[in-house]
């Protein structure tokens, strides 16, 4: 009678295993969406920080034209501003001009540039001790943004010099 018992035990369906499978499914399945799930919002999170990063070297370079413009109007615009004094560019819709007051572009950018003055050495070449420079200047224009990750930053440092009256 024992052999034919261990025969009818070993045949019949174990209770609650079709349970566990049940389970195990919904795990596997859970976790490779949620994997799916965590990889496009990563792919999104990069993008639009990608998307932030283009404008903000958009509005750099378009920081520096800016810049030339103004010299290219008149070297004064240039020469009169304060050393290591952040200035902001101001446009309004025809002229940019320089301002003290912070001006977020679209809201989220900080545009600002700073102008030091230049100093020539003997070989009228640029050094860091010499003589200044009055018709050379060197800025240096900023973009800040929020990014989620903290303060994201773009610095370009250019020379302009006075080309109209030298």
């Amino acid at each position: 009678m024992s052999s034919l018992k261990k025969f009818c035990s070993s045949r019949l369906p174990q209770g609650g295993f079709g349970l566990i499978e049940v389970v195990i499914a919904t795990a596997i399945l859970a976790s490779v969406l949620l994997g799916v799930s965590f990889f496009f919002q990563t792919a999104l999170r990069m993008s639009r920080n990608t998307t932030h990063l283009v404008q903000a070297n958009f509005l750099s370079e378009e920081g520096i034209e800016a810049v030339k413009l103004m010299r290219d109007d008149s070297w004064d615009n240039i020469a009169n501003l304060a050393a290591g004094i952040d200035y902001y560019l101001d446009f309004d819709g025809v002229n940019f001009a320089t301002t003290t007051t912070d001006t977020y572009i679209d809201g989220m950018f900080d545009r600002s540039f700073t102008v030091s003055d230049v100093r020539r050495d003997g070989n009228n070449d640029i050094a860091t001790v010499g003589v200044i420079d009055p018709n050379t200047k060197k800025i240096a224009l900023t973009v800040a943004w929020n990014s989620g990750y903290g303060t994201s930053t773009r610095t370009i440092e250019t020379y302009i010099t006075n080309l109209f009256n030298l």
